[in-house]
Parts: structure tokens; sequence; C-alpha cells
């Protein structure tokens, strides 16, 4: 198993974890520094081992962390003026 499969595999492991933790702001910090963290591993992963294995990590991190992933996608609509 190559180095960026194991980040990745240990990414998604540690934002199962942190989602467990009881949150009074609702998890924004620590999704914040995921997605930080979570890029660069994404990046590495495609140049190893290509797009289809960085398309089903997308998608594992999307599952996730929705909640960015819905307000980006309310943000882009309202500046672009599909509403």
């Amino acid at each position: 198993m190559s180095l960026s499969l194991v980040l990745a595999c240990g990414w998604l492991v540690l934002v199962n974890v942190v989602g467990m933790f009881p949150s009074k702001r609702n998890h924004w910090p620590q999704a914040y520094a995921l997605i930080a963290l979570g890029v660069p591993i994404l990046i590495y992963l495609i140049y190893q081992h290509g797009p289809w294995a960085g398309l089903i990590f997308l998608a594992a991190a999307m599952s996730v962390l929705r909640w960015p992933v819905i307000y980006l996608g309310r943000w882009v609509k309202r500046k672009i003026g599909c509403e």
C-alpha cells in the first residue's frame, strides 16, 4: 500500500473520529483544519494513483464533510445568480 493511500485512509478515519466528539461551535474550526490537511493528501493521491482514485477520495471526503460543501454550493449559486 502506498503512502498516499495510507494518508488518505488515515485522514478519513481522523475525520470520522473528530466528528464523533461534541462541539459547541458545530465543528467548523475542525472542518477548516481537516480541509487544509486533506487537500494536499488529495493532490498527492492523484499524483500517485491517478484521477479515479482522487475522485473516490474526494467523494468520500465530501460525504463526511458535507456541510462545507453545501454552503459552498449555496455561495456559488448566489454569486452566479441562479436563485
